[in-house]
């Protein structure tokens, strides 16, 4: 019976351990107050509702939208620009495919020490799309440009 005691522990660590891997604004908010709090009322809402502007520093596009999926730096001689990129990824489910089959010799303590087996082995068909949602240029440490899908 020690099993009672043990599996709620268990479901409560791992709700823990997802919960501390899901990033929402109030948990960036938490992370960064100092930034947060010096800046006007019309930002800090615009922020919570996780929308950007130009003129926002990293750290408000932090706040706003996390962090990036990708960093992109372009350096040419009288300038630098970041480009952080966000994504978004779909799972679909094709169905089950047949990869093809299998055959041998195998051990069946049921039936003869020594039997052939042969049957189709199946995968699951799924696949991931990428899409890229946001993609946001900072020149000199502030937003100069926001690309985003529109709807």
């Amino acid at each position: 019976m020690p099993y009672r005691r043990t599996l709620p522990a268990l479901v409560s660590l791992l709700a823990l351990l997802v919960l501390v891997g899901c990033q929402t604004v109030e948990t960036r908010i938490k992370e960064k107050p100092a930034v947060f709090a010096g800046l006007d009322k019309t930002t800090q809402e615009m922020i919570k509702q996780g929308i950007i502007g130009t003129g926002y520093t990293e750290e408000m596009v932090y706040l706003a939208l996390g962090s990036p999926d990708q960093i992109r730096e372009s350096v040419t001689t009288t300038s630098r620009t970041l480009i952080w990129i966000y994504n978004s990824y779909t799972s679909y489910y094709d169905g089950a495919y047949m990869m093809g089959y299998y055959g041998g010799y195998g051990y069946y303590p049921y039936y003869r020490p020594y039997s052939y087996y042969y049957g189709p082995p199946y995968g699951g068909g799924y696949h991931t799309e990428k899409e890229e949602r946001v993609r946001v240029t900072f020149n000199a440490g502030r937003v100069t440009a926001i690309d985003q899908v529109r709807e």
